[in-house]
């Protein structure tokens, strides 16, 4: 019988993965954000946030789990929102995600059981196929859904990385003594 979340019914497999997750990996582009990218006059790149992310990452950070990005572009910008956010692992200009996906492995002493990772596009395929719970935001890729244990029912940059904190934190007992920040 499915257990009912937040944002919908999430299924028994979905949520017998969730409860075993110590670590959270995700792209950033496409996740954190809505995948657009401002560009000034002068060239200066601009990104857009969402505090409800924001939110689930402080909670999750502060119930004892893990949470690292691996993104292929590089940018001060999301430098500077990981490190507000508390993000110590933030791996940035990467082609390969899998290569930072296994160090984090051997970081953390996690299986790939004990990952999740939520994505958008095709780059994601090679970690998500491997891990315990793949999430794809809701305007991800249509192959990308396909592959995806869980798709949010939000999209990227809109509150779906919040969506996937809040099932963590709901499977495992650890929503109520969660504590936040939106910032």
């Amino acid at each position: 019988m499915p257990q009912q979340g937040f944002y919908g019914p999430i299924s028994d497999d979905v949520w017998q993965r969730a409860q075993k997750i110590k670590l959270l990996i995700c792209d950033v582009d496409g996740v954190f954000s809505d995948g657009r990218i401002y560009l000034s006059n002068s060239g200066e790149e601009l990104k857009a946030f969402h505090t409800r992310d924001g939110y689930g990452v402080r909670s999750l950070l502060t119930s004892g789990f893990n949470l690292a990005v691996i993104t292929g572009r590089q940018s001060k910008i999301v430098e500077n929102r990981m490190t507000a956010l508390g993000v110590t692992h933030i791996y940035q200009g990467v082609d390969n995600k899998f290569e930072p996906y296994e160090a984090l492995l051997a970081l953390y002493g996690v299986t790939p059981e004990e990952v999740a990772y939520i994505g958008d596009d095709i780059v994601d395929l090679p970690v998500m196929n491997v891990v315990g719970l793949a999430v794809s935001v809701a305007d991800g890729h249509p192959y990308v859904r396909q592959h995806a244990h869980f798709v949010t029912t939000l999209n990227g940059g809109h509150g779906a990385l919040r969506e996937l904190t809040d099932l963590l934190l709901l499977s495992q007992n650890k929503f109520t003594s969660a504590h936040g920040m939106s910032i």
